[in-house]
């Protein structure tokens, strides 16, 4: 449990206990980040606004680690923002101040039932990178600018690498579930894709896979 409000924090810590978990707690990012690292955690409840480290500098720094513990965040502000960048650093759910204690205790047995999945917060397939925080594409060291769909798209197909996708997925979570327009505007966007990370490099990472779908092949990335 880490969190600056040091009655706050005591008092979730004396509630979990409570329920039978047990806590250790840290009022700063530094020490949450020493706490993270030389302990194993099955989840993390960890405050954006902290002295020292920020929640996001934290989580971002597990990541980069590669330690995968389940991370709530907490932030005492309202805002799609943060919440965003809390879900693009790496932390798997978010709850906003002031909070539900019952709500917090079922978020947390939802992480644990959940476990420790890799979860990069930097895509990478072949020499292809990506980072959904700050909206950069990468082959190999040169930056390669898309369209905000051409980069959602991408990212759908870095986080499934190797996958056979159909266009039905890719119009029901790149675009969304009512869309009523042309199904082939997917066809459209994989030729755009191709022409930006494939054509200029002599590659053949997006290929079609006939009457299924699509797949990034990661040999061919």
């Amino acid at each position: 449990m880490v969190d600056d409000d040091r009655s706050l924090a005591t008092a979730i810590r004396r509630g979990l206990v409570g329920k039978g978990f047990a806590v250790d707690v840290a009022f700063d990012g530094t020490d949450a980040l020493w706490y993270a690292t030389e302990n194993t955690y099955d989840a993390i409840v960890l405050d954006i606004m902290l002295p020292g480290l920020t929640g996001f500098e934290v989580c971002a720094r597990l990541r980069e680690a590669g330690n995968w513990a389940p991370i709530l965040m907490l932030t005492a502000r309202d805002g799609e923002i943060d919440e965003a960048k809390a879900l693009d650093t790496g932390a798997d759910d978010y709850l906003s101040k002031p909070f539900s204690y019952v709500v917090l205790v079922a978020r947390l047995h939802a992480l644990l039932r959940r476990g420790q999945q890799v979860r990069p917060s930097v895509l990478r397939v072949g020499d292809l990178e990506l980072d959904p925080a700050s909206h950069t594409l990468h082959r190999g060291d040169d930056a390669i600018s898309l369209t905000p769909r051409q980069f959602s798209l991408l990212e759908f197909f870095m986080r499934r690498p190797g996958e056979v996708i159909s266009k039905a997925e890719i119009l029901g979570h790149v675009w969304d579930f009512a869309f009523e327009g042309d199904p082939n505007i997917v066809e459209v966007y994989v030729a755009q894709l191709r022409r930006r990370i494939d054509t200029p490099y002599g590659r053949s990472a997006l290929r079609t896979v006939r009457l299924v779908g699509y797949r990034l092949d990661p040999d061919g990335g």
